[in-house]
């Protein structure tokens, strides 16, 4: 049996979130020159969302809207009083998001009157509000730009006053990397020296040598190290056990915790000030949990409805507990965690992908693992990961792979769910934009333009004026899905997977060759135990096969958890085509319910009535 049940929340609202960055977001230059400047290809701008924007946004039914990387970033863009950042520690021409270079500023880039872009910002966030928007944006804790210097607050520059003849000390904010370390000697050397414009030397680290953001311990960082950046001193030495409990505890005071705590609070609460509701925290498993207690009891002492949700993988080394990491940081006090072995296994469905192909069964191993199966940010796409309509993943399918995928994801859990620009319209990510190749993202990196998204904006507009009608279709469909489970079924409810129940049922979704069932349909059912409201979730993810006339069984113990064991159960259609069915409770466990058909990568949410 397969069942999650857990504690109910208070508000039936759950956060779904709207990730859009800025720079592609608003940009309707379509000249897209690979390694462009701003003044060739372009940049949105923190006025492009404007009230007919957000409108559209709202309407939807997103509840929070996720602008990435508005923190200011090293950028090979100038401008007055603020040169360009050396070519050597950039990645693109517009740099990466996640090189902070000031912690109390936005980026000049999105700015129309780049000296009134503090201001500019705050107006966006009024609007967001005005129109039931929360605004979240990053928090990047483990590592800075190499030229991180704030210019807001110089008081409270990362590395002011650090000793850099210690490879660690508790009151620096950076490592440094000692003699005999490593191979070779100071001056850093980066893996950009021979290309154009670069020397592959930075003059500030011409005397010492700072570790990486990847905790990589070199004079000289690989290309595939995060070079660009330097790695953040929480007070633990990084190198030896991952055993933190030495840290200070959670009502500590200002004055005994370490200096990079206190200036990470600091931090917080002037973006908390600025009514900011919320934080996406990048890479949260690499800080220390007892760093993530004592600054998440600060803030919200500060503001009771802050909202968290972390970065963060199990599977990674660099994790600072033996554990899981991701219910560590959910004690520590995120309110969700990324979700990403259930986006592995839907990948894995269709490319050899984290140790082979996988089957819709294996989705079921993610649905036991307790509290954080309800509190699991679920994604089909973000920043990190390939666009769904990719040529070359998630099987060449296009964008039509994201109907049971999302179904599937959105309809598991009550955890927040998410949805990335360009994904509700198709953004494939054809073709290399700069620095991020032919990858299948929309490049963070370069100034660009999303050319199916800017079909929605329409030259401003936002009214998808130049889309398709198969776009039309699918952003419809976004839409329709996420008010189809925004009901308290799916919002407060619990869940009950049925492949289990179907792995002897020829009948569901079984191809030639199969012995066991539940290679390409997934079907679990949610209730809300205090109403009473039911539904089922079906998927079929094949590629080219429908199946029609496919059935699914409902034990007795799913009937008796439903609380109809006994009658008629009738069904009904909440997401796709017009449907309507019925069956006994008594024939459901051995004979099961006749499906609507069910055509490749599609969907259908039945309610139970």
């Amino acid at each position: 049996m397969l069942l999650m049940s857990g504690s109910m929340e208070d508000e039936n609202v759950r956060p779904v979130i709207y990730q859009v960055l800025p720079r592609l977001f608003g940009n309707t230059n379509e000249t897209r020159k690979p390694n462009g400047t701003l003044e060739e290809n372009g940049c949105g701008k923190f006025s492009d969302f404007n009230d007919r924007a957000l409108e559209e946004i709202k309407a939807m039914g997103f509840t929070h809207i996720w602008l990435t990387g508005v923190i200011e970033q090293a950028s090979g863009t100038s401008y007055p009083g603020r040169p360009a950042d050396p070519e050597d520690i950039l990645k693109g021409r517009a740099g990466s998001p996640y090189a902070i270079r000031d912690y109390f500023d936005v980026c000049p880039d999105y700015a129309d009157d780049p000296d009134a872009r503090i201001a500019e910002f705050r107006a966006l966030v009024k609007r967001c509000r005005k129109h039931g928007l929360k605004v979240l944006i990053d928090f990047v804790p483990n590592h800075v730009a190499r030229s991180y210097a704030s210019d807001v607050r110089p008081d409270l520059s990362f590395g002011e006053g650090d000793d850099p003849a210690v490879f660690f000390s508790k009151e620096n904010n950076f490592y440094y990397v000692q003699p005999g370390m490593a191979e070779g000697e100071p001056p850093l050397r980066l893996p950009t020296g021979g290309k154009p414009g670069c020397t592959g030397l930075f003059e500030p680290e011409s005397d010492f040598v700072r570790v990486t953001g990847n905790n990589s311990v070199t004079f000289a960082p690989g290309e595939y190290d995060w070079y660009e950046t330097v790695k953040l001193n929480y007070g633990h030495d990084f190198t030896g056990p991952r055993d933190t409990s030495h840290l200070p505890g959670p009502d500590a005071s200002v004055e005994d915790v370490p200096d990079t705590w206190r200036k990470m609070d600091e931090i917080f609460a002037y973006w908390q000030a600025m009514g900011v509701a919320g934080f996406r925290v990048d890479m949260a498993h690499m800080v220390p949990m007892e760093f993530w207690e004592w600054m998440i009891t600060r803030a919200r002492a500060r503001e009771g409805g802050l909202y968290l949700f972390g970065e963060a993988y199990d599977n990674d080394p660099a994790k600072l507990v033996d554990g899981n990491v991701l219910d560590a940081l959910l004690n520590a006090g995120f309110d969700a965690v990324y979700d990403d072995p259930v986006y592995d296994i839907c990948m894995g469905l269709y490319d050899d992908f984290a140790g082979g192909f996988k089957w819709a069964n294996d989705l079921d191993h993610e649905t036991v693992t307790g509290d954080r199966f309800h509190r699991s940010l679920r994604y089909a796409e973000n920043h990190d990961e390939v666009r769904l309509a990719c040529r070359h993943e998630w099987g060449g399918l296009g964008m039509a792979v994201g109907r049971p995928v999302t179904a599937v994801l959105f309809g598991m859990g009550r955890g927040p769910l998410m949805i990335y620009s360009g994904q509700e319209v198709g953004e494939p990510a054809d073709g290399a934009e700069g620095f991020g190749g032919n990858d299948g993202r929309s490049s963070i990196f370069d100034y660009w333009g999303m050319p199916e998204f800017q079909k929605w904006v329409n030259r401003g507009k936002y009214d998808g004026g130049r889309l398709s009608a198969d776009q039309i279709k699918l952003r419809e469909w976004y839409g329709k899905l996420i008010h189809a489970v925004s009901v308290p079924a799916f919002t407060r409810g619990d869940f009950y997977g049925l492949n289990h129940a179907n792995k002897e049922n020829a009948e569901f979704g079984r191809i030639d060759g199969e012995t066991v069932s539940g290679h390409w349909l997934y079907a679990f059912l949610r209730r809300d135990s205090e109403g009473g409201d039911a539904y089922m979730v079906i998927a079929n993810f094949h590629a080219s096969r429908p199946f029609d006339g496919a059935s699914v069984r409902i034990p007795e113990h799913a009937l008796e958890w439903l609380g109809r064991s006994k009658g008629t159960i009738r069904f009904t259609e909440c997401l796709a085509e017009p449907w309507a069915g019925k069956a006994s409770a008594k024939a459901l466990p051995m004979r099961g319910l006749q499906l609507p058909d069910l055509p490749p990568l599609s969907a259908r949410i039945l309610k139970l009535e």
